[in-house]
Parts: C-alpha cells; structure tokens; sequence
C-alpha cells in the first residue's frame, strides 16, 4: 500500500473464536478495500456467520485484532460497532412483528431524527434513493420476506452505516430483484460505502464482487479474482468439489393423482370492511398489506392443480403473492375459504393439521426459524416437532424420549447435520446443518406429499446437494412434491412441471426443459401470461393457462 491510498475499511488479523466442543474461526486474516464489494463464501460451518459477528461486536474474538479505517478497535457491542459505521443485515431478520416498519427502524436510534415526521422523511428518502419501496406504516408481520429484508437494509443505512455486512441478501429475490439490488450495491460504493456480502450463490458472488475471500472449516484458504475465478474454482476451493446441479432429467412422474387441489379461495382477513381512509392510504402500494386491505381482494383466487406420484411441481412467484397463504391453506393452519382438497383419494379439506401430518403430509417450512425450530430446545426434542404422535417419536400415546434420541443420531449421521451431539440447542448449528436437520426430520416418516418451501435458502453448496438429493430419492419412490422456492435455478432444475403464481392465481406455466429464468421472472412480475413457450399469453384451448380449467393443461 502506497503512502497516498485510503487505509482499509476493515483488517482482521489472527481472528480466532473458541466454542465448547469447536473451533469457530482459526486465525483469519482479510482486508478489505474501501468503496468496494467484498465478497466471503464458504461452506455452511465454515465461520463466516461467527466471524461477522465479531466484526459487529456481538462476540469477542478470544486472539486477533480488528481495524476500521487503519485504527484498531474492540467492540464489545453491536452499538459500538455502529458508531463506528458498521452495520449487519443477518439472514434471519432482527424485526418486531407486531410494530410497523417505521416504529422498528427507529427502535434503538430514536436520538438520530426522533419518532416522528422527520423520521418518516428520512426512511422515504432513503427508501427512495435506493428504491427499496418501504412504507412506514406498514406492519412488518404483514410482510413477506423479500419486505422484511428491504426494511433490514433501509435500517442500517438509517444509521448511517459507511460498512454494510449483508448475509445471504439475494435468497429470496427474482433476477430482476437481484440486478436492482446489485445496481444499489453500485451506487452505494460510488458513493464510498464499503459492503461485506456473504453468498452461496457464486454465479451472484462473480457478477457483483471486486474482492473474494474464500473461508473454509474456520480459516481462510485463499481469495480469487472475480474477473477470472469460474464457479468450479470457487466452490472447489469452498467444499473441495466440484459445483451441484438441481437438474433433475429422468422422470418418476406417474399418473396416480397425489394431491388434488380444486378451486381454492381465500379473502383477506377484514377486506370487505376495510375503511375507506385505510383503503386509499392501502392502494399507494401492492404489498401483502395492501391486498389485506382492499376490497373484494383475494389472496388465493380459484387455484387449481394436481400433483401425481413422482412429481415435483415447482411454484415460482415474487414473495407475498399467496404462496404462504396456500401453504397454510394445504397444511390446514388458514384454511381456504372455498375449494377441495384431496390427499391420496381422501378429502381433507377440514381435517386439522395433526391429521394431515398423520395422513402424510411433510413440512420444510420457508423460515427455519420461525416455522421449522425451537431455537433453544436440543436437537432431539426438534426431531419431535410436528410428529408427536407417531412412532419413534411415542409409543401408545406416551412420548418416547430415549427411541426420539437414538433416530436423532441416526438423523444426524445420515443427513450429514455437523454438531458435537444431539443435546446442543438448534440455534448452535449453522443454517444449513439446522436445514438438514429439518429434511431429515420430515423425510424420516416418508411422506406421501412434501411441501418443501425454499428447501436450500442460505445454505452452501455441500448440503444444497444433499437436500437435493433427499428430495430427488424419495420422488423416486412416488413422492409428490410441492416445490416452492426463489431460487429459479433449483425451480427450474428439481420440478417436472412449473406454475407462476401472481396476485393470489396461477397465471402461467412452463416447461422446465426449455424455460429459462429470464422468462420466468418475467412472468412473475405478472407480464407474461399462459404457456410461457407459447406464440401468445393463452394456451391452446384459448383459455387462460392456470385458470383451473383443465386439470391436466400443465403435464
């Protein structure tokens, strides 16, 4: 480094963490330039998340130093590490449910421009100059995801945040969404801002990256050069193999009908009696809030399909067009308004959820978190979760703890799940070994029917293929499979057959042979309609493909 360039934004040297039983970080060292996008990939486990939380003062490094801006620095809390301009999007979002988007982005920095109006103007200015389309009255448990995220990163840079650590921010965005967020990310370091971007999506992580540094097993092993580094190199270096693919080309697709859905409706809670004040103020935006308000609004319209054994069908929609409500809908947690459900040639269409668990349905649910663990319980009372009537997990109707832990060994040496036992809580696994925990848990009672919803959502290369494979041996064995996820290539890849849902109705369909992700994130934005290979937006009949018409015009 000459003697006129900037100093670092962030140097670590000799950062080592120590856990009971692990080595979290071994003696990591990374630079990282001013006014660029550095890029951190390795393996789920491998210490990144432990080593930004270092970085942002939620843990003390036990040897090593830190620096920001060429000063050394020891942060004990996150509130000292954002003074000093550094700020964290974590995977799994830091938002109250029950308070608006406004009242969580103040929480905390209500000295930085009070509580009221002239906060409000500052969230729609940097809302606006970075359009992430946040409304502040907005209550964050009426958002979906990608909502939630957008809010995460409007909070920091409300902070004044000059270093942006940002894990997994792509996860649940389409590919217009993530160019959008990559052009953000650009004006961000034009303007000096320094980003710390952790990703699994390597393709992601080539396109948008000045710097890598690769982490594997809690040390750095190396950094590449994104303007020549390939995917193979980089996830060589990550996992010591070659990159996955989800494609899945041999068919297992019967036609014995596993699932049949036919005509689900549901209504907002509350639409019809909206006021008409919270009516106007609701049409500023379509957000899930919006549609809970407005009239007459549908948040699942007249959805049809079929699912035979065998069958992976692959549901690809912007977060918060129906898709929860239709998991709901199916698991019996919100059940639809109108419509039938048929399980295997039952109608389960009032049964309640323990009965469709016991009638086979499996569950990956879309937040890990908040749907799919009990962060602080062990692992072997997580593998109980949502079987707690069926064997291993009770005999007669009594729990039974000591079978419930010998198949939660079983589960963990199968599926891979990297943990010192089967008594650490959930929340001291990595997100993907706590994902493969969750696969192995819901495929351990073979189901009839899985919905697995973004099955490999911030998890590195090594357990995607892994889940991956899970799900493609039981599909051999007749599993039906509702697949729903943004990541397009998984989509795209995994499914025998593709549906786009928009606004609460199936709008088009696609053959995943030919389809490319570039049409199908199009059509989820609600621009293309019907057959996506067809000349025009109908299918061959001339009605509306996804109407429910025809039960079998997608196979």
């Amino acid at each position: 480094m000459n003697a006129s360039s900037p100093p670092p934004a962030v140097e670590l040297h000799g950062i080592t963490k120590r856990f009971p039983g692990v080595v979290a970080n071994k003696d990591i060292a990374i630079t990282v330039r001013k006014g660029t996008v550095h890029a951190l990939i390795g393996e789920n486990g491998a210490g990144k998340s432990t080593l930004m939380k270092i970085l942002y003062g939620m843990q003390k490094p036990d040897e090593g130093t830190i620096a920001i801006d060429g000063e050394q620095v020891s942060f004990s809390s996150p509130g000292e590490a954002i003074v000093r301009g550094i700020g964290m999007v974590h995977q799994h979002f830091m938002l109250a449910d029950n308070l608006t988007v406004l009242e969580n982005v103040v929480l905390g920095g209500e000295k930085l421009y009070g509580i009221g109006a002239k906060a409000r103007r500052k969230i729609k200015e940097i809302s606006d100059a970075y359009g992430l389309g946040v409304r502040p009255d907005a209550l964050v448990e009426d958002l979906g995801v990608a909502d939630r995220q957008r809010v995460e990163i409007l909070k920091v840079l409300y902070r004044g945040a000059k270093i942006l650590i940002l894990d997994e921010p792509t996860a649940v965005l389409v590919p217009q969404e993530v160019d959008a967020l990559f052009d953000n990310l650009r004006e961000l370091k034009a303007e000096g801002l320094t980003v710390i971007f952790i990703s699994h999506k390597l393709g992601e992580v080539l396109k948008v990256a000045d710097d890598i540094t690769v982490i594997r097993r809690g040390t750095t092993v190396g950094t590449a050069d994104p303007k020549t580094a390939t995917t193979k190199q980089l996830a060589e270096l990550m996992v010591g193999a070659e990159l996955p693919s989800p494609e899945t080309r041999e068919s297992t697709v019967t036609d014995v009908p596993m699932l049949a859905v036919k005509g689900l409706t549901l209504a907002a809670a509350g639409a019809v009696t909206a006021e008409p004040e919270v009516l106007a103020h609701a049409a500023l935006e379509d957000s899930p809030v919006h549609r809970k308000a407005e009239a007459g609004r549908l948040l699942l319209d007249d959805v049809t399909f079929t699912i035979h054994k065998g069958e992976i069908l692959g549901i690809a929609g912007v977060e918060g067009n129906g898709q929860t409500e239709l998991i709901e809908a199916l698991m019996g947690m919100n059940p639809a308004d109108t419509g039938v459900i048929t399980l295997d040639g039952l109608d389960i269409t009032k049964a309640p959820v323990r009965k469709r668990r016991e009638g086979g349905i499996g569950y990956i649910p879309e937040d890990r978190h908040r749907h799919g663990l009990l962060l602080e319980s062990p692992l072997w009372e997580n593998r109980i979760l949502g079987h707690v009537t069926e064997a291993p997990n009770s005999k007669r109707g009594i729990l039974d703890p000591k079978a419930a832990r010998k198949d939660t060994e079983r589960i963990v040496r199968e599926y891979d799940v990297r943990t010192p036992g089967i008594e650490v809580t959930a929340s001291s696994l990595s997100g993907g070994n706590q994902q493969k925990l969750i696969v192995g848990r819901e495929m351990s009672h073979n189901p009839k029917f899985l919905i697995a919803a973004h099955p490999t959502r911030g998890v590195d290369v090594g357990a995607q293929a892994q889940i991956w494979d899970a799900i493609r041996e039981a599909r051999r064995e007749g599993l039906a499979v509702l697949l729903i996820s943004a990541d397009l290539d998984e989509l795209i890849g995994l499914s025998d057959t593709l549906r786009v849902i928009y606004r609460g109705r199936l709008v088009a369909d696609a053959d995943p042979a030919t389809v490319t992700p570039e049409e199908l994130g199009t059509a989820m934005t609600g621009a293309a309609s019907g057959h996506l290979d067809a000349t025009d937006n109908h299918s061959a009949d001339g009605t509306d493909a996804g109407t429910g018409s025809t039960e079998d015009e997608v196979r």
